[in-house]
């Protein structure tokens, strides 16, 4: 019957079930990981231990997922390929505090239509009991037979888009296909590390993931599928406040990729993908990231069903928060401290180096104690020895490099700080560096003027997360031993030796110590003597009158003194020894790209990090052994001193072990 009247008009009529599940499918089977994805999640909520998934050509010629989950019913088997029926939600409520992961109800059908699908199941023990189900024909009758089947369920899927041409073309080439299916497959993996997990693709084994609920079971899981090297640079952090928990794996911001392929989020454990997360930790990488790179993650966040809802689309990839901006601010303020938390101490713990062939003598560790009281190392000991006095470090060399590089350090800071010398061994904990009443921010225009470590005190209040010092133990990033070319600073540690860019390391530091004084009282401001004098266009001395109350609070006063000239007559206290007149130069033209004052309040971090780079020490200054060893201890207090303000490394380490390879000792 034609469904056109005799006047052209269209009469509305209801589809055939194989149309409306094709329909269907064109939302939730995109490709071959598509379906992978829903059976998978189907086997999840099924309550499986094991679950094991078969593909050949990439999956568009099979697809098989078999669980050992509590099956399906007889009397539901029918049910079970059919639209909208689901054992998942019964009311509106259940809806809006969905704990499954599968619930629309349409997978199995949208699937069903576009492919040759069988599933088996069982719900008993007895293998016997099995049954098969079908559905044919155009009105997709199921139809059930008999299969003997272990408990659980079968899913088989052949031939994907066999019926629907158009979208068979599509597909790309099965090692494309597959890749997609890998990644799927990956992201199930991590949202449930609790689940075995085997993944073959043409007879051959790719995956095959034991399960386990302890945290070593996560992490062995973690380095099966993003490898090891994702572990050994990442924080894990395990964070809770307000109804809303955080556990996981973050990268330092030295362990970034050009492209987001390992970020895996996951809400209640589905994972998702959702701009007010991405934004969250774009924030909380904002000052340590290069630009054009991509932070690695693999978190939880748990909360309420409620205050989540799951139904905003179909293949449930993206959620909507009740409250995103509690999530927001709980994600970035939890990222952002584990972040700043990160210092050399947890970085360069001393590692094992295998001894060489020859025979040398190990040569023994100062004790710094001694060194500061200006007296003479006794015997050698071992790091057991009960006096405890040295220990033996397997350097395989009768003197240490740089010896006396560090008496001469030691000399210099008592003769800077007669009756101190005990602070040289405390100042990297936050309690004990500034028990001497020296003011916040002094620390850097000391470092300028050549004083030691023992003037600076810590940058912020993380810096109390540092562990206290081993008095018998090295800093973390050692002692300065020479500079090279007038940009980098050479060290020897416990490890071995860091080089560290001066410049890119002391703009860190200027510009945390900024930051925490515009959070506080204030940024400290220094008089000039004589104001500097600028010309600049009619257009910036507007600018600088109109935004006066932002420039004041970044610790610069600037005053109109003609229609194109301006007078400088404050600068921040940090970076008086700076170019004065180039660092107003480009604040005036950060303003000028930002325009209203609103969005340059949401960029005054930016307009602190332009300045806290016109305030560091430039290249091919020439500095002494105190300020060198100054700018190393500056580096261990303060928060994300591993990356500049642009996310550039800051040091780089070479242990004793890489030197040996290097060289070939040993072998």
């Amino acid at each position: 019957m034609s469904d056109i009247t005799t006047s052209g008009v269209r009469r509305i009529q209801s589809l055939a079930p194989r149309l409306a599940n094709q329909i269907a499918a064109g939302e939730v089977v995109e490709r071959p990981s598509s379906v992978v994805k829903e059976l998978v999640e189907n086997a999840i909520d099924a309550g499986s231990s094991r679950i094991e998934i078969e593909l050949e050509s990439g999956g568009s010629r099979l697809i098989q997922v078999r669980d050992n989950g509590s099956g399906i019913e007889h009397d539901d088997l029918g049910l079970a390929l059919s639209r909208h029926a689901t054992s998942k939600i019964t009311s509106l409520d259940d809806l809006e505090g969905v704990a499954s992961l599968g619930f629309r109800g349409e997978a199995l059908a949208a699937t069903s239509a576009v492919s040759r699908l069988e599933l088996y199941s069982n719900t008993s023990d007895d293998p016997v009991n099995g049954w098969r189900v079908v559905a044919e024909g155009r009105e997709m009758a199921p139809r059930l037979s008999p299969a003997p089947h272990p408990r659980g369920t079968t899913v088989t899927v052949r031939d994907l888009f066999f019926n629907t041409p158009a979208r068979r073309k599509f597909l790309r080439t099965e090692k494309t296909e597959f890749n997609h299916v890998e990644e799927a497959f990956r992201r199930l993996a991590l949202s449930r590390q609790d689940v075995d997990l085997v993944l073959r693709h043409n007879q051959k084994t790719v995956h095959q993931l034991m399960g386990g609920n302890s945290q070593a079971a996560m992490e062995k899981r973690i380095a099966q599928l993003l490898g090891r090297s994702f572990l050994e640079n990442a924080i894990h952090i395990d964070m809770a406040a307000t109804g809303l928990a955080l556990k996981g794996w973050v990268g330092l911001p030295s362990h970034t990729r050009s492209q987001a392929d390992q970020q895996y989020f996951f809400v209640n454990g589905r994972v998702i993908r959702d701009r007010l997360v991405a934004h969250a930790v774009r924030q909380a990488y904002r000052d340590v990231l290069f630009h054009g790179r991509h932070p690695v993650f693999v978190l939880y966040l748990d909360l309420d069903a409620h205050g989540v809802d799951v139904n905003v689309h179909p293949t449930k990839h993206e959620v909507r928060f009740r409250d995103g901006r509690l999530v927001h601010d709980f994600l970035f303020s939890s990222l952002h401290r584990a972040l700043a938390e990160v210092r050399p101490n947890e970085r360069t713990a001393p590692e094992p180096r295998a001894e060489p062939s020859s025979p040398e003598v190990a040569a023994p560790r100062f004790d710094q104690q001694r060194m500061a009281l200006g007296e003479t190392p006794g015997k050698q000991t071992s790091a057991g020895d009960a006096d405890g006095s040295l220990r033996t470090a397997s350097y395989g060399s009768s003197s240490r490099p740089g010896e006396q590089q560090v008496r001469e350090f030691m000399a210099g800071y008592r003769a800077l700080h007669p009756g101190h010398e005990e602070r040289l061994l405390t100042s990297r904990t936050a309690g004990r560096g500034d028990h001497d009443g020296q003011t916040r921010g002094a620390g850097v225009s000391s470092f300028a003027r050549g004083s030691s470590v023992a003037d600076t005190p810590p940058t912020s209040s993380a810096s109390q997360a540092v562990a206290p010092a081993d008095d018998t133990r090295a800093p973390p990033l050692g002692y300065a031993v020479a500079q090279l070319h007038g940009v980098y600073i050479l060290s020897q540690t416990e490890r071995g030796m860091v080089v560290v860019d001066m410049h890119a390391a002391h703009e860190r530091i200027t510009y945390e110590r900024m930051k925490d004084q515009y959070l506080g009282a204030g940024i400290d401001t220094q008089p000039l003597l004589v104001p500097v004098s600028m010309s600049v266009s009619e257009a910036q001395v507007e600018l600088a009158e109109r935004e006066q109350e932002t420039i004041a609070a970044m610790g610069v006063t600037l005053e109109a003194a003609g229609p194109e000239t301006l007078l400088i007559r404050e600068v921040p206290a940090l970076l008086k020894d700076g170019s004065v007149e180039a660092l107003v130069r480009e604040m005036l033209e950060e303003l000028e790209r930002y325009g209203r004052s609103q969005v340059v309040t949401d960029h005054l971090f930016d307009l602190l990090s332009t300045m806290a780079c016109h305030g560091s020490v430039r290249a091919n200054r020439r500095l002494t052994i105190e300020e060198m060893n100054a700018l190393l201890r500056d580096m261990e207090r303060t928060e994300r001193s591993g990356q500049c303000n642009h996310g550039r490394p800051t040091w780089t380490e070479m242990s004793m072990r890489d030197l040996d390879r290097l060289f070939l000792r040993g072998q």
